[in-house]
Protein backbone atom coordinates (compact mmCIF):
# COMPACT_ATOMS: atom_id res chain seq x y z
CA UNK A 1 0.00 0.00 0.00
CA UNK A 2 1.33 3.77 -0.82
CA UNK A 3 3.11 4.97 2.07
CA UNK A 4 1.23 7.67 4.12
CA UNK A 5 3.95 10.14 4.93
CA UNK A 6 2.17 11.65 7.87
CA UNK A 7 2.94 8.50 9.90
CA UNK A 8 6.79 8.47 8.60
CA UNK A 9 6.84 12.09 9.45
CA UNK A 10 5.40 11.39 13.71
CA UNK A 11 7.45 7.95 13.29
CA UNK A 12 10.23 10.04 12.62
CA UNK A 13 10.07 12.68 15.39
CA UNK A 14 9.17 15.25 12.76
CA UNK A 15 5.96 17.81 12.81
CA UNK A 16 3.44 17.74 9.82
CA UNK A 17 3.34 21.36 7.79
CA UNK A 18 -0.53 21.40 6.34
CA UNK A 19 -1.93 23.72 3.72
CA UNK A 20 -5.65 24.53 4.24
CA UNK A 21 -7.88 23.76 1.02
CA UNK A 22 -11.10 25.85 0.92
CA UNK A 23 -11.56 26.76 -3.01
CA UNK A 24 -13.58 24.60 -5.40
CA UNK A 25 -10.95 23.62 -7.80
CA UNK A 26 -8.91 20.70 -8.99
CA UNK A 27 -5.93 23.27 -10.54
CA UNK A 28 -5.95 25.34 -7.63
CA UNK A 29 -5.43 22.17 -5.19
CA UNK A 30 -2.81 20.86 -7.66
CA UNK A 31 -0.52 23.97 -7.25
CA UNK A 32 -0.73 23.95 -3.43
CA UNK A 33 0.05 20.29 -3.67
CA UNK A 34 3.23 20.91 -5.78
CA UNK A 35 4.41 23.55 -3.66
CA UNK A 36 5.82 20.73 -0.96
CA UNK A 37 3.11 20.53 2.14
CA UNK A 38 3.44 17.99 3.89
CA UNK A 39 -0.41 17.25 3.68
CA UNK A 40 -3.39 19.43 2.28
CA UNK A 41 -6.51 19.70 3.84
CA UNK A 42 -9.84 19.74 1.99
CA UNK A 43 -12.26 21.31 4.25
CA UNK A 44 -15.98 19.71 3.32
CA UNK A 45 -17.07 21.45 6.43
CA UNK A 46 -16.30 25.27 6.21
CA UNK A 47 -15.25 25.48 2.71
CA UNK A 48 -17.44 26.22 -0.50
CA UNK A 49 -16.47 22.56 -1.71
CA UNK A 50 -19.07 19.43 -2.43
CA UNK A 51 -18.13 15.95 -2.52
CA UNK A 52 -17.33 15.50 -6.53
CA UNK A 53 -14.95 18.72 -6.56
CA UNK A 54 -13.55 16.81 -3.74
CA UNK A 55 -12.87 13.88 -5.74
CA UNK A 56 -11.20 15.90 -8.45
CA UNK A 57 -8.70 17.81 -5.80
CA UNK A 58 -8.21 14.18 -4.18
CA UNK A 59 -6.80 13.61 -8.09
CA UNK A 60 -4.89 16.69 -8.34
CA UNK A 61 -3.28 15.78 -5.26
CA UNK A 62 -2.46 12.42 -5.46
CA UNK A 63 0.02 13.78 -8.53
CA UNK A 64 2.45 14.55 -5.82
CA UNK A 65 3.77 12.98 -2.44
CA UNK A 66 1.55 15.28 -0.47
CA UNK A 67 -0.79 13.47 1.93
CA UNK A 68 -4.38 14.17 1.36
CA UNK A 69 -7.08 14.73 4.64
CA UNK A 70 -10.48 15.77 4.36
CA UNK A 71 -12.12 17.55 6.86
CA UNK A 72 -15.54 15.99 6.94
CA UNK A 73 -18.97 18.56 7.83
CA UNK A 74 -20.13 16.75 11.14
CA UNK A 75 -19.44 12.90 12.66
CA UNK A 76 -21.68 10.95 10.21
CA UNK A 77 -20.83 7.85 9.01
CA UNK A 78 -21.56 7.93 5.13
CA UNK A 79 -19.55 11.09 4.69
CA UNK A 80 -16.31 9.70 6.42
CA UNK A 81 -16.59 6.32 4.22
CA UNK A 82 -17.14 8.25 1.26
CA UNK A 83 -14.19 10.55 2.34
CA UNK A 84 -11.94 7.17 2.64
CA UNK A 85 -13.17 5.56 -0.20
CA UNK A 86 -12.66 8.68 -2.41
CA UNK A 87 -8.42 8.05 -1.77
CA UNK A 88 -8.74 10.70 1.91
CA UNK A 89 -5.63 9.15 3.94
CA UNK A 90 -6.29 11.14 6.99
CA UNK A 91 -9.80 12.33 8.12
CA UNK A 92 -10.29 15.23 10.76
CA UNK A 93 -13.75 15.63 11.95
CA UNK A 94 -15.66 18.27 14.03
CA UNK A 95 -16.91 18.48 17.07
CA UNK A 96 -16.18 15.33 18.96
CA UNK A 97 -17.49 15.99 22.36
CA UNK A 98 -17.77 12.34 24.70
CA UNK A 99 -16.11 9.21 24.22
CA UNK A 100 -18.61 7.36 22.16
CA UNK A 101 -18.28 10.38 19.46
CA UNK A 102 -14.69 9.55 19.84
CA UNK A 103 -15.45 5.65 19.70
CA UNK A 104 -17.87 6.14 16.20
CA UNK A 105 -15.60 7.81 14.76
CA UNK A 106 -13.17 5.16 15.13
CA UNK A 107 -15.62 2.44 14.20
CA UNK A 108 -16.56 4.49 11.01
CA UNK A 109 -13.05 5.27 9.26
CA UNK A 110 -12.14 1.60 10.25
CA UNK A 111 -12.80 -1.84 8.52
CA UNK A 112 -13.57 -5.33 10.71
CA UNK A 113 -12.62 -6.04 13.46
CA UNK A 114 -11.71 -3.15 14.31
CA UNK A 115 -14.72 -1.03 13.24
CA UNK A 116 -17.44 -1.46 11.27
CA UNK A 117 -16.76 0.44 7.80
CA UNK A 118 -18.55 -0.68 4.58
CA UNK A 119 -16.52 -2.09 1.98
CA UNK A 120 -15.70 0.15 -1.21
CA UNK A 121 -12.44 1.44 -1.53
CA UNK A 122 -13.55 2.81 -5.07
CA UNK A 123 -10.70 5.30 -5.30
CA UNK A 124 -8.97 4.46 -2.31
CA UNK A 125 -7.71 0.70 -3.66
CA UNK A 126 -6.38 2.95 -7.20
CA UNK A 127 -4.90 5.48 -5.26
CA UNK A 128 -3.61 3.03 -2.28
CA UNK A 129 -2.86 0.36 -4.32
CA UNK A 130 -4.44 -3.28 -3.95
CA UNK A 131 -3.63 -3.79 -0.34
CA UNK A 132 -5.80 -1.39 0.52
CA UNK A 133 -8.17 -3.80 2.12
CA UNK A 134 -5.76 -5.33 4.68
CA UNK A 135 -3.41 -2.51 5.15
CA UNK A 136 -5.52 0.41 5.75
CA UNK A 137 -6.71 0.59 9.51
CA UNK A 138 -2.78 0.73 9.93
CA UNK A 139 -2.70 3.12 7.31
CA UNK A 140 -5.51 5.76 7.39
CA UNK A 141 -5.37 8.76 10.43
CA UNK A 142 -8.35 9.69 12.29
CA UNK A 143 -8.47 12.94 13.75
CA UNK A 144 -10.87 14.15 16.33
CA UNK A 145 -11.38 18.06 16.70
CA UNK A 146 -11.20 19.09 20.10
CA UNK A 147 -12.81 22.59 20.54
CA UNK A 148 -15.68 22.80 23.10
CA UNK A 149 -16.27 22.95 26.43
CA UNK A 150 -18.28 19.27 26.76
CA UNK A 151 -14.80 17.92 24.75
CA UNK A 152 -12.56 19.48 27.39
CA UNK A 153 -14.61 17.69 30.64
CA UNK A 154 -14.33 14.69 28.45
CA UNK A 155 -10.80 15.19 27.40
CA UNK A 156 -9.63 11.84 29.03
CA UNK A 157 -12.11 9.84 27.91
CA UNK A 158 -11.59 10.80 24.43
CA UNK A 159 -7.80 10.44 24.55
CA UNK A 160 -8.19 7.30 25.94
CA UNK A 161 -10.32 5.62 23.16
CA UNK A 162 -8.76 2.54 21.36
CA UNK A 163 -7.26 3.25 17.81
CA UNK A 164 -8.34 7.47 17.81
CA UNK A 165 -4.59 8.22 16.53
CA UNK A 166 -4.69 12.32 16.57
CA UNK A 167 -6.95 15.30 17.93
CA UNK A 168 -6.64 18.22 16.12
CA UNK A 169 -7.37 21.84 18.08
CA UNK A 170 -9.87 24.73 16.46
CA UNK A 171 -8.84 27.46 18.35
CA UNK A 172 -11.69 29.61 17.11
CA UNK A 173 -14.68 27.25 17.92
CA UNK A 174 -12.80 26.29 21.37
CA UNK A 175 -12.36 30.41 22.48
CA UNK A 176 -15.87 30.50 21.50
CA UNK A 177 -16.54 27.95 24.10
CA UNK A 178 -14.34 29.33 27.10
CA UNK A 179 -16.31 32.90 26.11
CA UNK A 180 -13.79 34.72 24.46
CA UNK A 181 -13.17 36.30 21.07
CA UNK A 182 -12.92 33.69 18.09
CA UNK A 183 -9.47 33.87 16.35
CA UNK A 184 -6.63 31.18 15.61
CA UNK A 185 -3.41 32.92 16.90
CA UNK A 186 -3.26 35.59 19.14
CA UNK A 187 -5.66 33.71 21.66
CA UNK A 188 -6.68 34.86 25.47
CA UNK A 189 -5.12 33.55 28.32
CA UNK A 190 -8.02 31.17 28.91
CA UNK A 191 -7.44 29.75 25.91
CA UNK A 192 -4.04 29.39 25.83
CA UNK A 193 -4.23 27.65 28.61
CA UNK A 194 -6.88 24.98 27.42
CA UNK A 195 -4.60 24.79 24.36
CA UNK A 196 -1.53 23.28 26.56
CA UNK A 197 -3.53 21.42 28.68
CA UNK A 198 -5.10 19.25 25.33
CA UNK A 199 -1.51 19.07 24.08
CA UNK A 200 -0.04 17.59 27.65
CA UNK A 201 -3.72 15.52 27.68
CA UNK A 202 -3.16 13.46 24.22
CA UNK A 203 1.04 13.13 25.15
CA UNK A 204 0.36 11.79 28.28
CA UNK A 205 -2.25 9.11 26.48
CA UNK A 206 0.06 8.60 23.43
CA UNK A 207 -1.80 10.20 20.44
CA UNK A 208 -0.60 12.59 18.13
CA UNK A 209 -2.00 16.58 18.51
CA UNK A 210 -2.62 19.03 15.41
CA UNK A 211 -3.55 22.63 15.42
CA UNK A 212 -4.82 24.80 13.56
CA UNK A 213 -2.72 28.03 12.78
CA UNK A 214 -3.13 31.52 10.83
CA UNK A 215 0.30 32.22 10.71
CA UNK A 216 3.84 30.27 10.66
CA UNK A 217 5.38 31.71 13.44
CA UNK A 218 2.89 30.88 15.76
CA UNK A 219 2.89 27.56 13.89
CA UNK A 220 6.53 27.11 14.64
CA UNK A 221 6.20 28.09 18.19
CA UNK A 222 3.01 25.48 18.27
CA UNK A 223 5.45 22.67 17.06
CA UNK A 224 7.69 23.95 19.78
CA UNK A 225 5.68 23.26 21.86
CA UNK A 226 5.31 19.91 20.76
CA UNK A 227 2.74 19.96 18.30
CA UNK A 228 2.88 17.31 15.66
CA UNK A 229 0.80 18.61 12.88
CA UNK A 230 0.47 22.39 12.47
CA UNK A 231 -2.12 24.31 9.97
CA UNK A 232 -0.79 27.42 8.20
CA UNK A 233 -3.03 29.49 6.43
CA UNK A 234 -5.79 28.35 3.43
CA UNK A 235 -5.29 28.44 -0.32
CA UNK A 236 -8.27 31.15 0.02
CA UNK A 237 -6.22 33.38 2.92
CA UNK A 238 -2.80 33.06 0.35
CA UNK A 239 -4.81 34.02 -2.32
CA UNK A 240 -5.79 37.61 -0.89
CA UNK A 241 -3.43 37.84 0.90
CA UNK A 242 -0.96 37.74 -2.07
CA UNK A 243 -3.32 39.86 -4.34
CA UNK A 244 -3.39 42.51 -1.28
CA UNK A 245 0.75 42.80 -0.80
CA UNK A 246 0.81 43.13 -4.71
CA UNK A 247 -1.65 46.36 -4.87
CA UNK A 248 -0.34 47.44 -2.02
CA UNK A 249 3.08 47.66 -3.93
CA UNK A 250 1.45 49.21 -7.31
CA UNK A 251 -0.64 52.01 -5.38
CA UNK A 252 2.36 53.24 -3.02
CA UNK A 253 3.04 56.56 -3.42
Amino acid sequence: MRENRLRTLWGQGRAAVNGWLAVPNSFSAEIMANQGWDTLTIDLQHGVIDYAQMVTMLQAISTTATVPVVRVPWLEPGILMKALDAGAYAVICPMVNTREQAQQLVSWTHYAPQGSRSFGPVRASIYGGVDYPTEANRTIVAFAMIETAQALDNLDAILSVEGLDAIYIGPSDLSLALGCKPQFDDVEPKVADAIAHILARAKAHGVRAGVHNGRPDVARARIAMGFDFVTVSSDARILAAGSQDLLKAMRAP
